[in-house]
């Protein structure tokens, strides 16, 4: 069972390191280089050989600039860490898709926040 919770902790790690890799725009050998290490080591970390421990983590983050929580769970949980992240992703659009998307949103708060609210008092 252990070892099952060890593999999956692999995997999702891996899997994390790789889109924020991605959404850096760098590659293994990037990576590897600013850690001073191969970048088998980076390939096997992305694929889920092996889990990095505490402080390469830190390292990790510090290069994508996230959070190292956002590493071992996929995302982060904070609010202000999801506007950002919602921040980049606009960013890339053009004004008018922009707009879309922002109306979406509010719409779809509003609509949750009343679902949320109904929810409550029942």
């Amino acid at each position: 069972m252990l070892e099952n919770n060890l593999k999956n902790l692999a995997s999702a790690v891996g899997g994390a390191v790789a889109r924020q890799r991605i959404r850096s725009g760098l590659t293994q050998e990037d990576v590897a280089e600013r850690l001073n290490v191969g970048s088998e080591a980076i390939s096997r970390i992305e694929r889920g050989i092996v889990i990095p421990n505490i402080a390469r983590l830190f390292e990790f983050a510090t290069i994508f600039g996230c959070d190292a929580a956002e590493l071992l769970t996929g995302a982060s949980p904070r609010p202000g860490d999801q506007a950002s992240r919602i921040g980049q992703l606009l960013a890339t659009l053009d004004p008018a898709d922009r707009q879309m998307i922002m109306e979406w949103v509010e719409r779809l708060a509003e609509r949750l926040g009343q679902t949320s609210g109904a929810k409550i008092k029942i």
